[in-house]
């Protein structure tokens, strides 16, 4: 199995599966199609996030997921048009994005789930963070990170509203599969956890509980204004945000690509 077997099947998932739509919005499909990168499980980057700077040490490692870890399956699942479209108006997050969001999540579980029992089919081994009850949330991070696995498996870079952007941008949502089967890693095209963002600030504006700043962003605020802005109206668990992943150079595409052909014309 290679990465481009794992893009087929994923893709013919969300082709298929009735859990890509949500019939009662009328959206005919929640993502596009996806990325797949893959890390070796022994990749030094994965010690580097267990440093309190990044995560913490509660962060495990793949082979705490799995002994017989030899591969890091890392996935992005871009939000279609019509989310991204929606969630781009002032004010309050679509309900479109909402909606997108939570069945979108269900959806994603549905994948990693269907991955792993196809890894093991093949007689290897496999686990999915997410869904194993090993699990914890600790504060605000987890002890395992997607988006961190994701710049690891190189798909892309963070950005200034701790957004990671890939080469099909940031509005969207990640999975990742640890397996013992031994996969080539994909080459990190870049060296600054930055790289893929421009700088250009436009998140700060577009961010309604002003959380973002040069500096970054502040999850606690973000998930203040969340709890006592947004859920108040708009019943959880259909509960976010978002804004800062739409309207954006970023949104559904590497804003850097574009900005070094420009520079090369």
């Amino acid at each position: 199995m290679e990465s481009s077997n794992i893009i087929k099947l994923i893709s013919e998932f969300l082709v298929q599966s009735p859990l890509n739509n949500i019939n009662q919005m009328r959206i005919e499909k929640i993502y596009e199609t996806p990325l797949v990168g893959i890390a070796a499980a022994d990749d030094l980057l994965f010690d580097q996030v267990k440093n309190d700077h990044v995560i913490g040490s509660h962060h495990m490692s793949p082979k705490q997921w799995l002994h017989e870890a030899n591969s890091v399956i890392s996935y992005f699942l871009p939000f279609s048009l019509q989310i991204r479209r929606a969630n781009r108006e002032a004010g309050l997050p679509a309900v479109e994005w909402l909606y997108g969001r939570k069945e979108g999540e269900i959806c994603n579980e549905a994948i990693r789930q269907f991955i792993v029992e196809q890894i093991v089919k093949s007689n290897a081994k496999a686990v999915a963070p997410v869904l194993d009850s090993r699990l914890e949330i600790i504060d605000i991070t987890s002890n395992w990170s997607e988006r961190h696995v994701a710049f690891i498996a190189g798909l892309g870079t963070f950005g200034l509203s701790k957004s990671l952007i890939t080469n099909k941008g940031c509005a969207g949502r990640f999975g990742s599969i640890i397996t013992s089967l031994n996969l080539e890693p994909t080459p990190r095209k870049y060296q600054d956890i930055y790289e893929y963002c421009t700088m250009c600030g436009l998140c700060i504006s577009r961010c309604p509980a002003h959380a973002i700043s040069k500096a970054g962003k502040d999850n606690k605020i973000c998930d203040q204004y969340i709890q006592e802005v947004v859920d108040p109206i708009y019943f959880p668990p259909y509960s976010g945000c978002g804004k800062c992943e739409t309207k954006l150079p970023c949104e559904n595409a590497n804003p850097t690509i574009k900005k070094r052909h420009s520079n090369a014309l």
